[in-house]
């Protein structure tokens, strides 16, 4: 790869870092502003007009037409190849703890998953590229996309819009907070990222009757103890052992029954996790194989829905290889780490099946301050710094790739 200071008479990496100075007001604003007025998915709409507001303020065109909220804009300069960049724009339905000036303002609602710091990075970046268009030729596509935190997710809904095909996307970058990390640290993992998600629904049918006289029920409870056991076993006897996988029960309900009470039937809802798509095809297979036959040896029925979530995120080895040497130039070597896969999931893998892609991670601790809470919790914040780095290295990525010598 070659580096972008060597095409250069100047500092590129320090010009950014230098702009973002600058505009390190501009982008605490933006991002308190997002922090106090979240919004569920789906139900992003005064947070898709203020991002369109800012937009029209740099002179930057968007469409969104084709979705109800979110919007996808594009910065052209030149008739080359088209980069994506995505960030997405919900919140969580979660009550903040924080006690700070720019705590969320939505009762219930709550950016705890750092979407409002995807959303500022990727204006930052927006605003970054247009300050330097100079210097760089070519197009970018900027995804604000809505809903990841829903299933089935706003990605899909983007890529149906077409917009992306107007100029195609030739590759695609997206950053996630990752409060392990640092502020001013940056994390890459090739290959397989993150990990697909499916819900499942057991309903276990059985014959209630009185707790004090079991012999005359088939009792459901008992029977979910069993299958829960035995589909413990998938993971551990199934799958191969150098492949993650997860299966996980959260809920567990009974139609009816109390402590005298055996009812006729119990749900169970739980999720599945894998980082191979043949693995999760077979292992569904095996759940509702396993339910069932546990079931039907106590004289009981299992019926089984599996609802396909996510797919496994798969980030491109070659493009993810360029982007950690970027992130190397920008933030130096020492800030720039590799991590393993995780089970968690995530929709920009559609982006990821259709584009070479690389989803990355953006460091937004500050230990020493106490600024470490991890995502999806109530007391979630950042170090405000990352979002120079995160606005930053995103504009980086495409200077130096689309550099104008």
């Amino acid at each position: 790869l070659r580096n972008i200071n060597r095409s250069y008479d100047m500092d590129i990496p320090g010009m950014i870092k230098e702009e973002m100075s600058k505009q390190k007001d501009k982008l605490i604003s933006i991002r308190k502003h997002l922090h106090m007025y979240p919004e569920l998915s789906f139900q992003e709409f005064k947070t898709t007009e203020y991002i369109a507001s800012i937009l029209e303020e740099w002179g930057v065109d968007y469409k969104r037409d084709k979705l109800e909220t979110g919007l996808v804009a594009s910065i052209r300069n030149g008739e080359e190849k088209c980069i994506g960049l995505c960030a997405d724009i919900d919140a969580l339905p979660i009550t903040e703890a924080n006690d700070k000036p720019y705590k969320s303002k939505v009762n219930g609602v709550m950016h705890a998953c750092g979407h409002d710091v995807h959303t500022t990075s990727l204006l930052g970046a927006i605003y970054t590229l247009k300050h330097f268009q100079a210097h760089w030729k070519g197009n970018v596509t900027c995804i604000f996309q809505p809903a990841e935190e829903r299933f089935p997710g706003g990605a899909i809904q983007v890529l149906a819009t077409g917009y992306l095909d107007d100029p195609p996307v030739n590759k695609i970058y997206g950053q996630h907070v990752h409060p392990p990390l640092e502020a001013g640290m940056l994390g890459f993992k090739s290959g397989a990222h993150m990990a697909c998600a499916d819900e499942l629904e057991l309903n276990i049918i059985g014959k209630g009757g009185h707790g004090a006289l079991p012999m005359d029920t088939i009792d459901p409870i008992a029977i979910s103890a069993s299958v829960i056991q035995e589909l413990q076993q998938l993971v551990s006897r199934k799958a191969d052992p150098n492949m993650a996988s997860v299966l996980s029960f959260g809920s567990i309900q009974s139609d009816g029954g109390t402590y005298n009470v055996i009812p006729n039937s119990v749900r169970l809802k739980g999720t599945f996790r894998a980082l191979d798509e043949d693995w999760r095809s077979e292992a569904h297979y095996w759940i509702k194989h396993i339910a069932e036959s546990v079931a039907n040896a106590h004289g009981a029925k299992a019926e089984v829905s599996i609802k396909k979530g996510y797919p496994a995120l798969i980030n491109h080895p070659e493009v993810t290889r360029a982007a950690k040497v970027r992130a190397i130039e920008y933030v130096a070597p020492d800030n720039v780490v590799d991590l393993g896969p995780r089970m968690t999931a995530e929709d920009f893998a559609y982006y990821a099946q259709r584009y070479p892609a690389c989803f990355y991670r953006l460091g937004t601790s500050n230990f020493e301050a106490g600024i470490n809470s991890p995502v999806h919790s109530d007391t979630f914040d950042v170090d405000e710094q990352s979002l120079l780095t995160g606005a930053g290295f995103m504009a980086y990525l495409i200077i130096s790739e689309l550099s104008a010598n």
